[in-house]
C-alpha cells in the first residue's frame, strides 16, 4: 500500500505540469512513429520481395547458385529436370519458366508484365481463381490474370479480354488471386510453360526453376547434396525467403537506409525525451526533497522516477504505434501496393527502443535525485 501511495504522487507529480508532459509524450510518440514506420516498410518490402516464391508454394527450388532472388532468374539446363526427377526421395519434379514481357493493350499503350509458365501437364502452382476455369488456360493464347494492386494498370481486364504479348495475341481465360502482392509494382499473368517460352524471347535454356516435392522432409537433405553435386543450388521455400531476404537487406542500400533511420529516430526520442525529463525532475527536485526529508527512501524515489519515465514511454509507445498504423491503412486506401506491414518483429523491436530510452531517461533522473541532500532544500 505504502508503495502504491509513493506511485500515485509520482503520477500526480508527472500529469500536474500538462505542458511538460505533453513534450515527453510528443517526443516519445514521435520517435516510436518513425521507428514503427521505417521498420514496416522493411518488413513489407521483404516480404513482397518474395511474393512469387509464396505464391507458387513449392517446398523446394532448384536454381543456379548465382540466383539472389526470385526475379533475377538464369535459366538451367534442360537435361537438369530429368537429373532432378531421377534422384531418390524425390516425388515430382516440374519446370516453372518466370520472365517478363511487354503487353499491347486495348487502347495501344503499353505495360510491362511478368509471365509466369506453368507445367503443362500437371500446372503446378496454379493460383485460386476469382473467375474463369484453370484448365481453359490450355485454350490458343490463353492466360490468367492476376487480380491484385497491379491489376487496374491491365485496364482491369474481364474474361474474354484481349491484348498482345510481345506481339502475339493472348486472351484472358480466367481471374485469380494470390496470397502475396509482387514487390516491382508489375501485373503477373500465368501461362502454360510452352506457351511462356514461345511468347516470351529467350537464350539456349527455358526453365528458370525446378520445383520439386519431395517424398518426406528426412529426403530434403539428400536432394540438396544430390542436387550440389551437379554443381547447382535447392532451397526450401523457406530457406529460399530468407536468401531473397539476405539479399535485400545486405547486398542492397534498403537496409542500411531503413537501419539508419531507424537509428535517427531512436536519437531524437531519447534527446528529446532525456532532455525534457531531465528538466521536470530539475523542477521538481524541492518535491523528491520534501518526501526524502519526511521519511521516503532512496529506493523509494527511484521507483517513483522508474515509474514516470515508463509510464510516459508506454503510453508514447501505444500512441506512436496507433498512430503508424492509421497512417499505413489511409495510404493503402489511396495507394493500394503501398508495402507497410506491421509485424510482430517491428513491434517487438520498437518496444525495446522505447523501454532503452526510458531506462536512460530514468538513469539521468536518478542520479540527481539521490544526490539530493533535505536540508539543501529546506535551506534554499
Amino acid at each position: 500500500m505504502k508503495n502504491l501511495g509513493i506511485l500515485r504522487i509520482a503520477y500526480k507529480l508527472l500529469v500536474n505540469d500538462r505542458g511538460k508532459f505533453s513534450a515527453l509524450l510528443i517526443g516519445v510518440t514521435f520517435a516510436v512513429f518513425l521507428m514503427t514506420q521505417m521498420t514496416s516498410m522493411f518488413a513489407g518490402i521483404l516480404a513482397r520481395s518474395s511474393a512469387t516464391v509464396v505464391n507458387i508454394g513449392a517446398r523446394m527450388w532448384v536454381m543456379d547458385p548465382a540466383v539472389n532472388t526470385v526475379a533475377n532468374t538464369i535459366p538451367v539446363p534442360d537435361y537438369l529436370l530429368d537429373a532432378v526427377r531421377s534422384m531418390p526421395g524425390v516425388r515430382y519434379a516440374v519446370p516453372l519458366y518466370s520472365g517478363g514481357g511487354l503487353a499491347k493493350l486495348v487502347d495501344g499503350t503499353y505495360q510491362a508484365v511478368s509471365v509466369l509458365g506453368l507445367d503443362d501437364t500437371s500446372l503446378f502452382g496454379r493460383p485460386e481463381l476469382e473467375a474463369g476455369r484453370m484448365e481453359d488456360v490450355y485454350a490458343e493464347n490463353g492466360f490468367i490474370v492476376v487480380h491484385d494492386a497491379e491489376y487496374p494498370k491491365l485496364e482491369s481486364p474481364k474474361i474474354g479480354t484481349e491484348f498482345q504479348i510481345n506481339d502475339h495475341r493472348a486472351i484472358v481465360k480466367g481471374v485469380a488471386k494470390v496470397a502475396s502482392n509482387g514487390l516491382f509494382g508489375v501485373p503477373t499473368l500465368y501461362t502454360t510453360y510452352s506457351r511462356a517460352v514461345q511468347y516470351l524471347p529467350n537464350g539456349r535454356f527455358t526453365t528458370s526453376y525446378i520445383l520439386v516435392e519431395p517424398k518426406s522432409p528426412s529426403d530434403i537433405r539428400q536432394i540438396k547434396a544430390a542436387v550440389g553435386k551437379l554443381g547447382y543450388l535447392a532451397l526450401t521455400q523457406g530457406e529460399f525467403n530468407q536468401r531473397i531476404a539476405d539479399f535485400y537487406k545486405y547486398r542492397t542500400g534498403v537496409g542500411t537506409n531503413i537501419l539508419l533511420m531507424t537509428v535517427i529516430s531512436f536519437i531524437v526520442g531519447l534527446s528529446i525525451s532525456g532532455q525534457t525529463f531531465y528538466t521536470f525532475i530539475l523542477e521538481n527536485l524541492e518535491k523528491f526533497g520534501a518526501l526524502k526529508a519526511i521519511g521516503a527512501k532512496g529506493r523509494e524515489l527511484v521507483w517513483m522516477i522508474l515509474f514516470q519515465a515508463s509510464f510516459t514511454c508506454l503510453t508514447g509507445y501505444g500512441l506512436g504505434v496507433g498512430l503508424c498504423s492509421a497512417v499505413i491503412a489511409l495510404v493503402r486506401l489511396r495507394i493500394p501496393d503501398y508495402a507497410a506491414i506491421v509485424t510482430a518483429w517491428n513491434l517487438s523491436l520498437a518496444f525495446g527502443m522505447v523501454m532503452l530510452i526510458a531506462g536512460i531517461s530514468s538513469y539521468i533522473g536518478v542520479r540527481r535525485v539521490l544526490r539530493i541532500e533535505p536540508f539543501e532544500i529546506f535551506r534554499a
